[in-house]
């Protein structure tokens, strides 16, 4: 007999975005019924994971179980989403149980492929091989800077969208500090091999950035795509695209931080709730303002699965989420969602121990810049900020759903 339940609100994802929007809509409204479908025991400040691979941060502070950050009067359906039915207004978890809803908020995040990198799967954690991208993973990336004698260091950026376009390179300049320190650098080179075009989407950050690739000398390779990786000898292989083809480069490693492929999630991939051309191809398909669905009026998305055309972190989560929460509750009360999402995210450049440019803008590109500062600078304070003021808030104010609001600091 198949299990099946109703809610009013299901929101699937339990992670930063489905956690301050079920906490949002409750503080908002104490009776309604909210739903989250989340397979996961623990929850994790993944923005932290840079600082944890450069030895600024304890692991262990990254890390609160599922159960204290969903809210109180929040139902947890323990259980892994299988398949979106928005037809139907349900979803269908692994189990097979179905949980039929009157609305629903699409945010389960991303999924990593560490095995579309030949060989990374069993290398990964040894023989050089680091990576933030994973709880356990980060403390090893430390490990490996920290016991570095010198060589080749590479630090990749892959082929996809991923979470935080900017650690990539953070992970790299606190590397490139700890190998001075150490008195390494000058037997040591260091290699910044991204698959895009360039060192940051975003024009005005861009500019500071090469300057500071300049400064520490460093060696940018561009659309160096990542594909395989041997260990006898240790050797990185990217797939570049030239303006006569693509070829194959083999480059020697001693150290080799790699950001992996991701996408969102097979069900997202499958679903009537994927885009089916464009930039939204295979991402949850919603308008770029309000976040409702496309397709589907009484669904909503946001985060990293969402086509939402800008970053992919949990600062941008912090300004998606209330325009969601308010133009959910304006279609439940049958009014115009007339709250929009400007687009507005955050990467706390961290370009050394000490440094941070904080990186904010928009849709269009332009800086948004929070505090009355020059925000194409690097900061102590913004060190500050990243190292103990962002932390403190994401566990405390945003999953509670007390969203700071932004309009409030720039007065």
């Amino acid at each position: 007999m198949v299990n099946s339940t109703h809610h009013q609100i299901v929101i699937v994802g339990g992670g930063s975005a489905g956690i301050t929007v079920a906490a949002q809509l409750l503080n908002a409204n104490s009776n309604l019924d909210v739903a989250i479908i989340e397979p996961s025991e623990k929850h994790y400040y993944q923005p932290a994971w840079t600082l944890v691979g450069g030895g600024a941060f304890a692991a262990e502070d990254t890390v609160k179980p599922e159960k204290e950050c969903i809210p109180e009067k929040a139902t947890w359906i323990k259980a892994y989403c299988q398949e979106f039915q928005p037809d139907q207004n349900q979803v269908v978890t692994q189990d097979g149980s179905v949980v039929s809803y009157d609305y629903l908020v699409a945010c389960p995040g991303l999924q990593i492929h560490w095995d579309w990198v030949e060989g990374l799967p069993e290398t990964l954690g040894k023989n050089g091989v680091c990576s933030n991208y994973a709880f356990e993973q980060a403390p090893k990336t430390w490990e490996m800077i920290r016991n570095f004698k010198g060589g080749t260091a590479i630090f990749t950026y892959p082929g996809t969208a991923i979470k935080c376009p900017g650690a990539p390179q953070k992970i790299m300049y606190l590397a490139d500090e700890a190998f001075r320190k150490n008195g390494l650098r000058d037997r040591s080179k260091v290699m910044y091999c991204t698959a895009t075009g360039g060192i940051f989407g975003v024009p005005a950050y861009a500019k500071p950035l090469m300057e500071i690739v300049k400064r520490k000398d460093i060696e940018m390779r561009v659309k160096y795509n990542l594909k395989t990786i041997k260990t006898d000898p240790k050797e990185a292989i990217f797939e570049v695209t030239t303006d006569e083809g693509v070829e194959s480069v083999s480059i020697p490693f001693d150290l080799l931080h790699v950001s992996p492929p991701m996408s969102a999630p097979d069900f997202v991939k499958n679903s009537p709730l994927a885009g089916t051309e464009g930039a939204a191809k295979g991402w949850i398909d919603v308008n770029k303002f309000t976040l409702q669905h496309n397709r589907y009026p009484n669904v909503f998305g946001l985060g990293d699965a969402s086509s939402l055309p800008t970053s992919k972190t949990a600062a941008a989560v912090r300004s998606e989420a209330p325009v969601l929460v308010q133009n959910l509750l304006a279609l439940m009360e049958s009014k115009s969602l007339n709250n929009q999402y400007d687009g507005y995210a955050c990467c706390p450049l961290v370009t050394g121990y000490g440094k941070v440019i904080f990186a904010e803008f928009d849709y269009d590109k332009n800086p948004s810049p929070t505090f009355p500062l020059e925000p194409t600078e690097e900061r102590y304070s913004m060190w500050l900020l990243k190292r103990y003021g962002l932390p403190f808030l994401y566990w405390n104010r945003m999953l509670k759903g007390k969203n700071f609001e932004r309009s409030l600091l720039k007065k």
